[in-house]
Protein backbone atom coordinates (compact mmCIF):
# COMPACT_ATOMS: atom_id res chain seq x y z
CA UNK A 1 0.00 0.00 0.00
CA UNK A 2 3.07 2.31 0.03
CA UNK A 3 3.76 3.67 -3.08
CA UNK A 4 6.76 5.75 -3.92
CA UNK A 5 5.41 9.43 -3.82
CA UNK A 6 6.78 10.39 -7.11
CA UNK A 7 4.99 7.81 -9.30
CA UNK A 8 2.03 8.39 -6.81
CA UNK A 9 -2.11 8.58 -8.58
CA UNK A 10 -3.71 11.73 -8.58
CA UNK A 11 -5.88 11.81 -5.34
CA UNK A 12 -9.27 12.88 -5.04
CA UNK A 13 -9.71 14.72 -1.52
CA UNK A 14 -12.45 15.86 0.54
CA UNK A 15 -12.25 17.23 4.75
CA UNK A 16 -14.21 15.68 7.16
CA UNK A 17 -14.74 16.32 10.61
CA UNK A 18 -14.60 13.55 13.15
CA UNK A 19 -17.95 13.69 14.84
CA UNK A 20 -19.58 12.34 18.06
CA UNK A 21 -21.79 9.43 15.50
CA UNK A 22 -17.75 8.16 14.61
CA UNK A 23 -16.33 7.72 17.97
CA UNK A 24 -16.55 4.84 20.74
CA UNK A 25 -16.60 5.94 24.25
CA UNK A 26 -13.01 7.13 24.26
CA UNK A 27 -13.65 9.47 22.25
CA UNK A 28 -11.94 8.28 19.13
CA UNK A 29 -13.05 7.00 15.78
CA UNK A 30 -14.48 3.34 16.22
CA UNK A 31 -12.39 1.63 13.63
CA UNK A 32 -16.11 0.41 11.80
CA UNK A 33 -17.14 4.18 11.17
CA UNK A 34 -13.88 4.93 9.24
CA UNK A 35 -15.06 2.48 6.41
CA UNK A 36 -18.59 4.99 6.71
CA UNK A 37 -16.57 7.58 6.11
CA UNK A 38 -14.69 6.25 3.58
CA UNK A 39 -17.90 4.79 1.37
CA UNK A 40 -18.99 8.46 1.28
CA UNK A 41 -15.97 9.44 0.05
CA UNK A 42 -16.55 6.74 -2.93
CA UNK A 43 -20.06 8.41 -3.71
CA UNK A 44 -18.28 11.78 -3.30
CA UNK A 45 -16.07 10.93 -5.67
CA UNK A 46 -18.26 9.55 -8.14
CA UNK A 47 -20.52 12.42 -8.52
CA UNK A 48 -18.30 15.69 -7.82
CA UNK A 49 -15.15 14.15 -9.76
CA UNK A 50 -16.80 12.11 -11.66
CA UNK A 51 -19.86 13.44 -12.46
CA UNK A 52 -21.39 10.10 -12.91
CA UNK A 53 -24.25 10.54 -10.24
CA UNK A 54 -24.00 8.20 -7.71
CA UNK A 55 -27.55 7.83 -7.00
CA UNK A 56 -28.30 6.67 -11.17
CA UNK A 57 -25.56 4.62 -11.08
CA UNK A 58 -27.34 2.80 -8.59
CA UNK A 59 -31.32 3.01 -8.77
CA UNK A 60 -31.20 4.35 -12.23
CA UNK A 61 -29.01 2.00 -14.21
CA UNK A 62 -28.69 -0.48 -11.41
CA UNK A 63 -25.16 -0.71 -11.92
CA UNK A 64 -23.43 -1.85 -8.39
CA UNK A 65 -19.63 -0.87 -6.79
CA UNK A 66 -19.47 -3.76 -4.35
CA UNK A 67 -16.17 -4.06 -2.39
CA UNK A 68 -14.39 -7.73 -3.10
CA UNK A 69 -11.40 -7.17 -1.44
CA UNK A 70 -10.43 -5.03 1.60
CA UNK A 71 -6.86 -4.83 3.09
CA UNK A 72 -6.78 -2.03 5.86
CA UNK A 73 -3.93 -0.36 8.11
CA UNK A 74 -4.83 1.87 11.26
CA UNK A 75 -1.61 4.10 12.34
CA UNK A 76 -2.79 6.53 14.54
CA UNK A 77 -6.27 7.69 16.24
CA UNK A 78 -8.44 10.12 15.45
CA UNK A 79 -10.52 11.87 18.34
CA UNK A 80 -13.66 13.91 18.61
CA UNK A 81 -13.73 17.42 17.35
CA UNK A 82 -10.14 16.39 14.62
CA UNK A 83 -10.34 17.84 10.88
CA UNK A 84 -8.98 15.09 9.53
CA UNK A 85 -8.75 14.59 5.07
CA UNK A 86 -9.72 11.82 3.09
CA UNK A 87 -8.21 10.68 -0.10
CA UNK A 88 -8.71 8.33 -2.87
CA UNK A 89 -6.64 7.61 -6.02
CA UNK A 90 -7.14 4.73 -8.53
CA UNK A 91 -4.52 2.34 -8.12
CA UNK A 92 -5.62 0.42 -11.22
CA UNK A 93 -8.89 -0.04 -13.73
CA UNK A 94 -9.94 -3.05 -15.01
CA UNK A 95 -12.21 -4.40 -17.57
CA UNK A 96 -14.99 -4.98 -14.42
CA UNK A 97 -12.97 -3.88 -11.64
CA UNK A 98 -10.94 -1.02 -9.56
CA UNK A 99 -8.50 -1.01 -7.31
CA UNK A 100 -8.80 2.33 -5.24
CA UNK A 101 -6.21 3.50 -2.06
CA UNK A 102 -8.10 5.44 0.28
CA UNK A 103 -6.78 6.84 3.28
CA UNK A 104 -7.28 9.36 6.81
CA UNK A 105 -4.92 12.01 7.46
CA UNK A 106 -4.26 15.37 9.66
CA UNK A 107 -4.18 17.32 6.46
CA UNK A 108 -1.52 19.80 8.62
CA UNK A 109 1.35 17.77 9.08
CA UNK A 110 0.16 14.91 6.89
CA UNK A 111 -0.03 12.31 9.73
CA UNK A 112 -1.72 8.82 8.67
CA UNK A 113 -4.39 7.79 10.67
CA UNK A 114 -5.69 4.93 8.46
CA UNK A 115 -5.31 3.86 5.00
CA UNK A 116 -7.40 0.82 2.83
CA UNK A 117 -6.74 -0.49 -0.70
CA UNK A 118 -9.88 -2.05 -1.89
CA UNK A 119 -10.83 -3.66 -5.05
CA UNK A 120 -14.68 -2.24 -6.13
CA UNK A 121 -16.71 -4.97 -8.54
CA UNK A 122 -19.08 -3.11 -11.14
CA UNK A 123 -22.06 -5.56 -10.96
CA UNK A 124 -25.55 -5.76 -12.37
CA UNK A 125 -27.78 -5.17 -9.35
CA UNK A 126 -30.23 -7.39 -11.16
CA UNK A 127 -28.27 -10.02 -11.92
CA UNK A 128 -25.42 -9.83 -9.32
CA UNK A 129 -22.95 -10.87 -11.73
CA UNK A 130 -20.31 -8.67 -13.43
CA UNK A 131 -20.47 -5.92 -16.16
CA UNK A 132 -17.82 -3.65 -17.41
CA UNK A 133 -17.17 -0.94 -15.63
CA UNK A 134 -19.80 1.31 -17.63
CA UNK A 135 -18.01 3.37 -20.89
CA UNK A 136 -18.43 6.87 -19.35
CA UNK A 137 -17.27 5.65 -15.68
CA UNK A 138 -14.46 4.45 -17.53
CA UNK A 139 -13.71 7.56 -19.62
CA UNK A 140 -14.17 9.95 -16.72
CA UNK A 141 -11.85 8.26 -14.51
CA UNK A 142 -9.12 7.65 -17.30
CA UNK A 143 -9.57 11.22 -17.50
CA UNK A 144 -8.84 12.02 -13.89
CA UNK A 145 -5.60 9.34 -14.13
CA UNK A 146 -4.59 8.94 -18.02
CA UNK A 147 -1.86 6.90 -16.83
CA UNK A 148 -3.92 4.07 -16.10
CA UNK A 149 -4.63 3.50 -20.13
CA UNK A 150 -1.42 2.11 -20.09
CA UNK A 151 -2.74 -0.74 -17.73
CA UNK A 152 -5.45 -1.97 -19.87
Amino acid sequence: MGNDASAAPPEFRRPRLIRFSDCDPAAIVFYPQYFVMLNGLVEDWVNEELRVGYDTLITGRRIGMPIVKLEADFRAVSRLGDRVMLGLAVERLGSSSMTLQLRCFEPESGELRMQVRQVLVTTSLDTHRAVPVPDDLRAAILRGAPALAAQA
